[in-house]
Parts: C-alpha cells; sequence; structure tokens
C-alpha cells in the first residue's frame, strides 16, 4: 500500500468585498492563495469578509493559520480613534475589517499564527492598539512608498526600495539576510506601533515595514510589501512563505528559508 501522506496545514486566506460587473463579490488575487499555498505546501480556505452571516469565532478553529491578505481597501480610521480624519480616504470595506479583526483575535487565542501582507500588516497593527498614517505615497518628507498616480499596474508594482532588516529577528533569520529591495504599493503605513509588536524591518525614512509578535504560542509576522508579486521569480518572497509553512507547522526557523530542507 502506498504511504499516507501526512496532511497539510490549512491556511485561512481573507477575502474583500468587491464588485465584479455590477454585483458586489468575496474576491482575493489568485497570486495570494497561489503562492501562499505552493511555498508554505498547504492546503487553503477563502475565508468571506461576510460577519453578518458567519462569526470569525466559527472559523478559526478549524484553521491552522491566517493569511491576512493586500486589498485597495483601506482600514476605517474610526478602528483606530481617526473616525472624520480629514485627510481619510477610502475605499473602505467594512466587513473585511470586522471579519479579520475578530479573527486576529481568535487566532491568536487559540494560538494558531497569522501573517499579513499590505494591508494585512495595517490590519494587524490596529488590532494591537497601533495607529496608521496616511501621508506615504507621495514622498512628502519620505520616500515615496507607492508609484505616481500615471503609473501602469506592472511599473506600480515595478516600484521599489529598500529596507533594513532587524538583525536577529524573525524575519532576517528566515530570509538569511540583513537587507532587502521591495516593491512599495502603499498610501498607507503604520504611525504608532501596536502594543506587543516588535519592528522586523524599515524603509530609509523609518516607515515600519514588517512586525512580529509572538502571543503565546501565535507567532505573527506580516510585511508591508507584496511577496505574493511574482513570487516565482523571487528567492525572498519564496522565503516568506516557506517560512510560514515551518510556522505553520511549529518547525523551527531555518536560517535561510530561501533553500529548501
Amino acid at each position: 500500500m502506498p504511504e499516507a501522506r501526512t496532511p497539510r496545514p490549512v491556511v485561512g486566506i481573507s477575502c474583500c468585498t468587491r464588485t465584479v460587473g455590477t454585483e458586489p463579490a468575496q474576491a482575493v488575487m489568485n497570486r495570494y492563495v497561489v503562492h501562499a499555498l505552493r511555498y508554505a505546501d498547504a492546503a487553503g480556505l477563502l475565508v468571506p469578509a461576510l460577519p453578518e452571516l458567519m462569526s470569525a469565532r466559527e472559523v478559526a478553529p478549524r484553521l491552522d493559520g491566517l493569511l491576512l491578505t493586500g486589498s485597495p481597501s483601506n482600514v476605517e480610521p474610526g478602528r483606530y480613534g481617526q473616525a472624520g480624519a480629514a485627510d481619510a480616504e477610502g475605499p473602505y470595506d467594512p466587513g473585511r475589517d470586522a471579519m479579520t479583526s475578530g479573527l486576529i483575535e481568535a487566532m491568536l487565542e487559540l494560538g494558531k499564527p497569522v501573517f499579513g501582507v499590505c494591508r494585512g500588516l495595517q490590519e494587524i497593527n490596529v488590532a494591537f492598539g497601533g495607529a496608521l498614517r496616511r501621508d506615504v505615497g507621495r514622498g512628502d518628507g519620505h520616500i515615496p512608498h507607492h508609484a505616481p498616480d500615471h503609473a501602469s499596474f506592472e511599473a506600480m508594482f515595478a516600484h521599489e526600495h529598500p529596507v533594513a532588516l532587524t538583525p536577529g529577528g524573525l524575519l532576517s533569520r528566515g530570509l538569511g539576510c540583513d537587507a532587502l529591495s521591495v516593491n512599495s504599493v502603499h498610501f498607507q503605513a503604520i504611525d504608532r506601533l501596536g502594543a506587543g509588536l516588535a519592528v522586523e524591518a524599515v524603509a530609509p525614512d523609518g516607515v515600519v515595514e514588517a512586525v512580529s509578535a509572538r502571543v503565546g504560542a501565535a507567532q505573527v509576522l506580516a510585511v508591508q510589501w507584496h511577496p505574493e508579486w511574482r513570487t516565482d521569480a523571487n528567492p525572498d518572497s519564496q522565503a516568506f512563505f516557506r517560512l510560514f509553512g515551518r510556522v505553520l507547522r511549529g518547525e523551527p526557523v531555518q536560517h535561510d528559508e530561501r533553500t529548501p530542507a
């Protein structure tokens, strides 16, 4: 008889509310799903942003980990104490805000890992009591963290800057380096760091680009850039998702996840 394969961990992947044609839809770009499952060697379930029909606490026990994806929408400023801020701009996705906030809390209570990308990092920071800034897209007093408005979709993701990784941090150990060049596709960023979060990477202007935390048995790691973009051609991005795979399995972090075990 063929040897039975050990069941792979199941990752919950957050959906957004998007308009497809004329109808609202639950959606997530394939690049998040494909590269998370491929390089973390995991199975996946999409988690709808429908808190009125399901609760995070119903879902969390059925998952081994959570990936909070990026999105065109912004976290509503009221969630970090700045409702009605004059410089706040949408679009917003209140269903996603409510679902991911509940999922983060439920997963941490269960000791299960939470990873985040772009909006996911911002959601994690807010969940830990932090606040966001909304002025990093234009380069006013700092490097531009988003391509110009006229840039094509490809050029938007080609917009890059360096980040310095915290020596000895989870990301530095997992990627086996102390600096990266990353794509930069965000107008918002961390302003006040959430309580209990550690800085894992910073941009040259001091903007926090990655964070981590350990809450009991639960490992948290999130990056502001997009490792899911053209992952197959980027060993550092592959390493990010391989690191997720090891954390999902409770395995120790290798010095360099760019070389599979």
